[in-house]
């Protein structure tokens, strides 16, 4: 058997690829609300976020967000979105690979 293609998925803060599990995505629906979406199937336009705290303190600097999804974007939705992404990074080093089923 083949190896098995990992989709990947371009970090709109970084402009790095990522493997998808290993990424947050954020959504914006037909209303025009943003929020993050943990399961990945949330219906509308969706981007990637990696799991780097950092990064989204650079981004709610510079307003990327906005930009991303042309719509204003509440301040508390970057530290949601810096907690849940800092969440994330500590499972993955405590638990490794996210994306695995047993």
């Amino acid at each position: 058997m083949g190896t098995k293609k990992i989709p990947m998925r371009k970090d709109i803060l970084t402009n790095e690829m990522f493997p998808k599990r290993e990424m947050v995505r954020i959504v914006k629906d037909k209303e025009g609300n943003i929020s993050i979406d943990p399961t990945g199937k949330k219906s509308g336009r969706g981007a990637y976020v990696g799991l780097d705290p950092e990064a989204v303190i650079k981004a709610k600097k510079k307003k990327t967000l906005e930009k991303t999804f042309s719509a204003s974007i509440p301040e508390n939705f970057y530290d949601e979105l810096h907690d849940f992404v800092e969440h994330q990074q500590a499972r993955k080093e405590l638990f490794g690979d996210l994306g695995k089923k047993h």
